[in-house]
């Protein structure tokens, strides 16, 4: 399945960030039990497809760029891993070698394709505050 550890952990920065005007590195770890690499990783990540700002010096930190109601858990996780598919032979760099060979198209593609299409239109259902607007402190 392509919701890997990164992307859950992706989910649980913004998490964190949705509150508060700015977090430290720190302040995310403690409150995700996120370890610091792979929360700099992750915020670099987040940061490069325009979610999360971050900021320099003493007062430095991460702040979200965009507002909870207009964040998708399908945001997310694309930035984390744009190529997410529930299956490699659905990767649109991926050349199947049995969907079409011989002229003969892979039922299961098709069907699963269909699966994933269905994910995303779910992921992108509901909103950041949607999901978690109840823990608003």
């Amino acid at each position: 399945m392509f919701i890997t550890r990164e992307s859950d952990y992706a989910m649980r920065v913004i998490r964190a960030l949705m509150w508060e005007p700015r977090l430290s590195v720190s302040e995310i770890c403690e409150r995700e039990s996120i370890t610091a690499p792979f929360a700099y990783k992750i915020l670099k990540k987040l940061q490069n497809a325009g979610l999360v700002e971050g900021y320099r010096g003493v007062h430095g930190g991460y702040a979200l760029k965009r507002d909870p109601e207009e964040l998708s858990l399908y945001e997310i996780y694309s930035a984390i891993d744009p190529d997410m598919s529930i299956i490699e032979c659905l990767n649109g760099a991926y050349q199947c070698p049995r969907n079409g060979q011989d002229g003969v198209p892979c039922h299961a593609h098709d069907e699963l394709q269909e699966i994933q299409d269905q994910l995303w239109t779910m992921l992108r259902r509901k909103s950041m505050k949607d999901l978690f607007g109840k823990e608003e402190k």
